[in-house]
């Protein structure tokens, strides 16, 4: 899946990262069209790695 193509399935997406990292908080997971890279540099913030593994993760889910 394309990162700018999750704004259909966030909700999805958005649940199961907090199932698995319970540090993200709801404004750590806020997503606003258009403003992936945002959203991508917080998740990498919360959780201490990089980009890519930010998308690997946000693709396998």
């Amino acid at each position: 899946m394309d990162i700018l193509m999750i704004k259909d399935r966030w909700s999805e997406i958005k649940s199961k990262l907090k199932q698995l990292f319970a540090d993200l908080t709801e404004t750590d997971l806020s997503y606003e069209q258009g403003k992936d890279d945002r959203l991508i540099r917080q998740i990498q913030i919360k959780l201490g790695i990089t980009r890519d593994e930010v998308i690997s993760l946000i693709r396998s889910l």
